[in-house]
């Protein structure tokens, strides 16, 4: 017996016996080839990268190296299940009933096949359902996060007409990893040009750039300030010390309007892991939110595009890379959260990753079934940016994808991601220095942040989106992304980076 395998089965015991609320004997050995090493599997994605300018699909990659990453990780598999011959998932996710007869047969036919496979290539783990299955009372989606150590089990997995996916949850490419912006920042700006930010009553800062021509967000607050509509923002929670995303969230000219603060994170292991709660230990959700909603105060912070809407902000991820498992079934379960909530008009996602992530689609096909008109970032990356395109899920088309330009408008900000999967765009960038940005909220106090990247032009534009929808409550989704489209700068043509281009605030409310 190879010493790797004999460590690799080490490795499984210690797994479930660490997992689980009884403790599992030592597994004997089950015969499987070596796991392939990090470095093969980083040159096969990234091979696969450059070659195709989009994001990388499990589903296209060997059934070895889908074990391999699972083992290079933490062995955690997302397995997307549903009876063979069920048609049109996508279109029809969120009418599913999982109680059924018809889906339950199928879960419990999944869940019965891993934990005899499982027990039948290591004998001695005894292993329960509870052992391996992580969410058995998922009550919304057809997926189930589970523990496979066997790549026969795989295999096996993949070719049943009732399993549509079977993914790794928490493999990171390390390539990726060195080069990516995590987005987080606390720090207000040292230093605040009086060029960068204009003032209007009763004492709030309208940052630069949503006073720019193409943009002119101001000139839509006599029409619309986003009273009435509800936006939900998926990304790192908010800051409990930041009191304008608090008790000052009503203040100023910000009145009669609602704060939800949720936490879908969690952390820990299995059974005894907990839910990390709403606040932000990053400072990029409480940036987002302050772009989207920050109120229009008397105390000289920044407002919001949409300084009247309602908020429902949740700590989904720990930075802007949906790259573990926590952090995916955190943005799976906030998509699905604000799908069911009939409040909820638009979704707010400035992170991505450059992994397709099949039970975060679920999570994306639910709420656009749902009628949600949902934002998410094109990317925004460090030196690898003129070779990548859009990131998932912004390359979905049930999202709308938005990136960063320059005020010069005919580049893209300096870290921001482009391609033909682009919707609309946002001027946050200086063309004449590129470290001013937008403006925005910090951690805490009233002295504002710098903030940009397509992180800050997605939460702009869903700000502005709410401008638009909230001039008729009644309005379908359709109908809100036609008036964004007739208002935008490239429209009725659309660029083959920029898409419709910008949106004129003012214009599209009209």
């Amino acid at each position: 017996m190879k010493f790797s395998n004999l460590l690799l089965l080490a490795l499984v015991a210690f797994a479930l016996m660490t997992c689980s609320k009884t403790e599992l004997a030592t597994p004997e050995k089950a015969h499987q080839d070596d796991p392939m090493t990090k470095a093969e599997m980083d040159q096969i994605i990234e091979e696969t990268l450059l070659a195709t300018n989009t994001v990388y699909y499990w589903k296209d990659a060997t059934d070895r190296m889908i074990w391999s990453a699972s083992v290079r990780s933490d062995s955690v598999m997302s397995l997307g299940y549903q009876p063979a011959g069920f048609e049109r998932i996508e279109e029809r996710i969120h009418e599913i009933d999982l109680a059924s007869e018809e889906w339950s047969a199928v879960k419990d036919q999944l869940i019965t096949f891993v934990v005899e496979a499982t027990n039948a290539a290591y004998p001695d783990l005894n292993a329960k359902a509870e052992d391996l299955f992580l969410n058995l009372d998922e009550a919304y989606l057809p997926s189930l996060d589970v523990r496979i150590f066997n790549q026969e089990i795989i295999e096996k997995l993949r070719q049943m007409p009732e399993v549509r996916y079977i993914e790794p949850m928490s493999y990171t490419m390390g390539e990726i990893d060195r080069r990516s912006d995590s987005g987080c920042g606390y720090s207000p700006a040292s230093n605040l040009p009086s060029a960068d930010f204009t003032t209007v009553s009763p004492n709030a800062k309208v940052p630069w750039n949503f006073s720019h021509p193409s943009m002119n967000v101001p000139g839509a607050w006599s029409t619309s300030t986003g009273s009435g509509i509800k936006v939900a923002l998926i990304d790192t929670g908010t800051s409990p010390n930041q009191s304008k995303l608090g008790n000052e969230f009503n203040s100023g000219f910000s009145s009669g309007r609602s704060l939800e603060r949720l936490g879908t994170h969690v952390s820990g292991w299995w059974w005894w892991a907990s839910n990390d709660g709403p606040n932000d230990a990053c400072g990029h959700g409480t940036q987002m939110a302050g772009l989207i909603a920050a109120p229009r105060s008397t105390t000289g912070s920044t407002l919001g595009a949409a300084y009247n809407c309602n908020l429902k902000a949740f700590r989904a991820t720990t930075d802007v890379i949906i790259n573990s498992g926590s952090e995916k079934d955190g943005v799976r379960d906030a998509l699905v959260i604000s799908g069911n909530d009939s409040a909820v008009k638009i979704i707010s996602m400035s992170i991505g990753d450059v992994f397709y992530s099949s039970t975060v689609a679920d999570g994306i096909f639910y709420a656009f079934n749902r009628g949600k008109l949902m934002f998410a970032a094109a990317g925004t990356s460090l030196s690898w940016t003129s070779w990548w395109g859009v990131i998932f899920p912004a390359n979905m088309a049930q999202t709308v994808a938005v990136t960063g330009i320059r005020d010069n408008m005919n580049q893209r900000c300096h870290t921001c991601h482009e391609g033909p999967e682009v919707d609309f765009v946002a001027v946050m960038q200086r063309a004449s220095n590129t470290s001013r940005t937008s403006l925005t909220l910090a951690m805490s106090g009233s002295q504002p942040a710098y903030v940009g990247g397509s992180s800050a032009a997605t939460a702009t534009t869903a700000g502005i989106a709410a401008l638009v929808w909230a001039t008729n409550p009644n309005q379908s989704r359709s109908q809100v992304m036609q008036r964004l489209m007739n208002a935008s700068s490239n429209y009725p043509a659309r660029d083959g980076n920029f898409g419709w281009g910008t949106i004129n605030a003012a214009q599209a409310v009209q």
